[in-house]
């Protein structure tokens, strides 16, 4: 089940932007983020995947989702400058954002590649 954030959930799940100027992930396992907004085509069609994807790496990944419409500090604080927008978050590491609308292989890949998991 992908997890809607606000600015105060982010903070405390992934990045506190405010505290740290250096990266400094505040999770415990690897998470997607998709800047999205409700009225993007391309989001609506990648959102089942990414629920597909929630399910599938259960326990291993989470994948949450911030609407650009509501969070626009938080969209801003990424530079997002267009949707959808996914932020691969490594359990160490630099994050890596990807922008537009992946196909579910390619978010494997990105998940094996970036985050360092698998589905096995």
């Amino acid at each position: 089940m992908t997890e809607h954030l606000t600015k105060e959930q982010f903070l405390t799940k992934v990045f506190n932007f405010e505290k740290n100027k250096d990266w400094k992930f505040e999770g415990e396992i690897p998470c997607i983020i998709d800047f999205y907004a409700d009225w993007c085509q391309p989001c609506k069609m990648v959102a089942p995947i990414l629920e597909e994807l929630s399910d599938e790496y259960k326990g291993k990944v989470n994948i949450y989702k911030v609407n650009t419409e509501q969070e626009q500090e938080l969209a801003g604080a990424f530079g997002i400058r267009s949707i959808p927008s996914m932020l691969f978050v490594p359990q160490a590491g630099q994050p890596q954002m990807a922008a537009g609308a992946l196909p579910k292989d390619a978010l494997e890949k990105a998940m094996e590649d970036v985050l360092g998991v698998t589905k096995s």
